[in-house]
This record gives structure tokens, sequence and C-alpha cells, in this order.
């Protein structure tokens, strides 16, 4: 089964979730804004993936912190935990099976969607 991290009114998690159930695959749907996320969930995530793949530097939310809050991500520790203050940071979807990471932003390569 799936782990689909996200925020339920971003478009591009709307569009993932709809293509698993199409294919017919469980999951369970992960909010950031409802059900939190905390550092150590980022950190293993940026070590099975990196920071660029998950810190999200085009979003609103990366646009509206001041220069200071950006700089804290220069490094790996920083970029966590400005993500885990603000989770709207970070890419989505963030797919998971049995807790590995599979995919990161959608369409979901690592799952085979087109």
């Amino acid at each position: 089964m799936y782990t689909v991290y996200g925020l339920a009114n971003c478009d591009t998690v709307r569009k993932a979730i709809k293509w698993l159930k199409e294919i017919n695959q469980s999951f369970q749907f992960h909010d950031f804004r409802k059900d939190g996320i905390d550092a150590e969930k980022i950190n293993d995530w940026v070590s099975q993936m990196g920071v660029a793949v998950l810190l999200n530097k085009k979003s609103a939310t990366w646009r509206g912190l001041g220069e200071a809050e950006q700089a804290e991500a220069a490094t790996e520790r920083g970029a966590i935990q400005l993500m885990a203050q603000h989770p709207a940071l970070i890419k989505r979807p963030v797919v998971e099976q049995e807790g590995k990471l599979v995919a990161v932003g959608f369409p979901a390569a690592g799952l085979g969607a087109v």
C-alpha cells in the first residue's frame, strides 16, 4: 500500500490520488496541514532522495520567506528544519511504499505514471 503525503488542496496531489484510484492502487493520504510532518520523516526522505528533490523553491511559500529564512536552506539540516516548519515547501506529492520513498511530484515516474 502507498502513502501519499501532501496538501489536500494541491492540484498535483489531487491528480496523483485520482490516478492511483484509476489504476486500483490502495493508498492512504497524509495531509501535512491536518496530520503534520516531523523533521525525522523529512530527514529520512532527504537521505533517500536529497534536499534538491524535496525542497520546492518555486512555491509561493518560498517566495514569502525572508532572506534569512531562505539562507537556512543552504545546509541540509537547515532545509529539513525549514520544511518541518513550513510543509508547503515540500514538493508534492511525496509517495512512500512500505517506508521507501518511491516518488516526489507527479507524474509519479517511480510508480509508472505517464
